[in-house]
Parts: structure tokens; C-alpha cells; sequence
């Protein structure tokens, strides 16, 4: 069996030597899909032996479908830049190459049924606190699959792996350590940046919202992440995250309502 860890990139030197090295031992094969990145980006993948290949962004999925079809392994590891491994997930990813070395048609977790994909927990660090509450943790995603077998879809910038044809996957121990915003301000400016794309998707396929709509999505956003989702267990920094995932939805909506408008 022959792994690719899939990761695409855009001006990413402050998260990929950490994303490459927890890859070590694992991957086979690391291909990196690059924007066109301006910082050292490009340097640091092909120092850890990375295969680089630049390609326009046409929006999250299509660069990710992009990478998995340029993947050269029997099966493909997605990560983002801003992810890694933690020891545990390593040894679980580890144990499926053992499995499939021994047999390429092997079933998994007992269940009868030949497993083509798997998933895993993803934990994220906020400024510097893991976040276990909030809606945010297990935060589970397929992103380990047999090639040919799974495309990313979804509404940019909310992609998703989906196996297809509805086959079933099992799930793997550990955990994708996502270190999201070193600060506040990081935050501001993706919600700005996921704000405009998932605007203009919206646009596209015709939605439409009033400003009581908006305020009652907001409002709902903030109730489900502070206390449905116990946002509050994780002290100043769920108050934080809940506040500005609220502040997100009104920036998504406002943004819409200005493009309906135009």
C-alpha cells in the first residue's frame, strides 16, 4: 500500500513544516497543490522531499478534487497546512498500511463490509487553547480513502469528503491537531475571507434573506455554540469563539443581502 498525504496550499510557511513533519513515517508520498504562494512556502515543502505542484485556486473543492486526482498513492491522507497528526492518529493511519499489506481487500473493524475510507477526530487550538466545546470538538471527518473512491463536495468554503456511492467508513483513534488562529485578529480576517466566498456561493444559487432573518440566525448561532454545544465549558475562549461565530453568520448574510441588492 502506498499513501498520499494530499495538503493544498497558499502562503502557508507558518504552518506546513509543522503539517510535513507529523507526516514523516507515514506518508509515502506528500503532494502539496500550491496557489502560486509568495512566501517560503515552496522552500520548505521541497525540503521535507514534498512533491509541489502549482495550480490556480478555483475555490476550495476544486482544488482538493485537483490533488486527489494527482495523487499517486493507493490511498490518499487529506490534510490542510494548518493540520497534523497527533502520535495516536499516526499509529492508526500506521496499523491500516499494515492491514492492507497483508491484505489489499481486507475488511474493516469486523463489520463484514470492505471499508474504503476513514475517519478521525479533529481538535483545534484557539490562541493557544484546545477547544473541546463550542461545536468545535469531535469535529469528525472522512480524509483517509482509497483513490478513486471519494471527491470532495459541499458549499465553498465548507468542503467535505464524501465516499462515494454511500459506502461506509470506519473511524480511527486520534486525533488532526487543527491550530486554527494564533489571534484574534487571524479569526477577523478569515471570517471576512470565508465570508466573501460563501456569499457569493449563496448568490450564485439564488438565496435570498431579510434583515429579521438575519438577526434571528445570529442570534440562534450564538445560543447553539454558548450553550447547546457548551460553548461555555471553555471559559473566555468559548465566550470568544460563540461571539464571533455569530459575528460570522452576520457578516455571511449582510454580505449576501449587499450582493442580492447589486
Amino acid at each position: 500500500m502506498k499513501l498520499t498525504a494530499a495538503i493544498i496550499t497558499y502562503n502557508e510557511e507558518r504552518n506546513i513544516e509543522r503539517c510535513l513533519k507529523s507526516l514523516q513515517g507515514v506518508a509515502d508520498e506528500v503532494l502539496v497543490v500550491d496557489s502560486f504562494s509568495k512566501d517560503k512556502t515552496e522552500e520548505i515543502c521541497k525540503q521535507y522531499g514534498a512533491r509541489f505542484i502549482q495550480n490556480p485556486f478555483g475555490g476550495h473543492i476544486q482544488q482538493k478534487n485537483f490533488a486527489l486526482d494527482h495523487a499517486e498513492g493507493d490511498w490518499i491522507l487529506s490534510l490542510d497546512a494548518d493540520e497534523a497528526l497527533d502520535e495516536t492518529l499516526r499509529q492508526s493511519i500506521l496499523g491500516i498500511k499494515q492491514e492492507e499489506a497483508l491484505s489489499p481487500l481486507s475488511f474493516g473493524e469486523g463489520s463484514g463490509v470492505r471499508l474504503n475510507g476513514y475517519s478521525m477526530n479533529r481538535l483545534t487550538n484557539y490562541c493557544g487553547k484546545w477547544v473541546h466545546y463550542c461545536g468545535w470538538y469531535p469535529d469528525t471527518k472522512v480524509r483517509l480513502v482509497r483513490k478513486n473512491h471519494a471527491r470532495w463536495t459541499g458549499v465553498n468554503p465548507h468542503d467535505r469528503l464524501d465516499l462515494l456511492n454511500g459506502e461506509k467508513h470506519g473511524h480511527l483513534k486520534g486525533d488532526i491537531l487543527h491550530y486554527s488562529y494564533y489571534t484574534r485578529e487571524d479569526h477577523l480576517k478569515q471570517i471576512e475571507y470565508f465570508g466573501d466566498i460563501a456569499a457569493k456561493e449563496l448568490h450564485a444559487r439564488g438565496k435570498n434573506i431579510s434583515s429579521v432573518m438575519i438577526i434571528g440566525k445570529v442570534v440562534a448561532q450564538f445560543i447553539k455554540s454558548y450553550f447547546i454545544k457548551l460553548g461555555f465549558l471553555d471559559g473566555a475562549t468559548g465566550f470568544t469563539i460563540s461571539r464571533l461565530s455569530a459575528y460570522a453568520t452576520y457578516r455571511k448574510y449582510t454580505k449576501l443581502k449587499e450582493l442580492n441588492k447589486q
